[in-house]
């Protein structure tokens, strides 16, 4: 079994009971597959060395990690590091830790639907996650909707970020030029009158026929 974990993390789900409680097995299978930490034991499942191999391995294997270490702040980093979207596994505490979800959306910007409502409203955690993914501005608050910012930034790294921008955001030109630059379907979510402007609206087809 040690010899078929080593290969593929994921066979420890074939292993007997006994062994699935074997430490040196266990630890040799997330470190080949972090999610192979499924078939753990309960034991091994709240060891902290074991944990730690599994989401370095793969960040979401934090969602097989006993309650108890959720809550613990390095194993939840290191798993956020790894995937961002590792952060809807961790606990209500470590969701409004601002490190930990700076890790995360930096990592997967989509991983702001899970940070607090206090980080959302937070420029720099909101900035960084805009950055790695636009249409993660969905999840930011109603007030950072609305930073020219933030909302810029967003709309030059994804098409659909323009469809959460503030109404005032929608009509300005710079902002929705930005937006049909990258993509001219975005004109769908720019204001009526900006939708009616010949400069813009040539902008947005010269990226949909190019």
């Amino acid at each position: 079994m040690l010899a078929a974990v080593k290969q593929d993390g994921y066979a420890l789900k074939h292993a007997s009971k006994e062994l699935q409680s074997d430490r040196e097995v266990v630890l040799a299978a997330v470190k080949q597959n972090g999610w192979s930490l499924h078939f753990a034991s309960e034991e091994l499942k709240s060891d902290r060395e074991v944990v730690l191999a599994a989401v370095n391995q793969k960040g979401s294997a934090l969602r097989y990690v006993l309650k108890e270490l959720r809550s613990h702040r390095e194993v939840v980093l290191a798993a956020v590091k790894q995937d961002g979207y590792a952060l809807k596994h961790a606990s209500k505490e470590l969701q409004s830790d601002r490190e930990v979800v700076l890790a995360a959306v930096k990592q997967d910007g989509w991983s702001l639907h899970f940070a607090s409502e206090e980080l959302q409203s937070d420029q720099e955690v909101v900035l960084a996650a805009v950055k790695q993914n636009g249409h993660s501005l969905g999840y930011a608050s109603k007030e950072l909707q609305s930073d020219r910012e933030i909302v810029m930034t967003a709309v030059k790294q994804d098409k659909y970020a323009l469809h959460y921008a503030s109404k005032v955001l929608q009509s300005d030109r710079e902002v929705v030029m930005a937006a049909v630059k990258r993509d001219g379907f975005a004109l769908l979510y720019a204001s009526k009158e900006l939708q009616s402007d010949r400069e813009v609206v040539k902008a947005a087809n010269f990226t949909i026929t190019d």
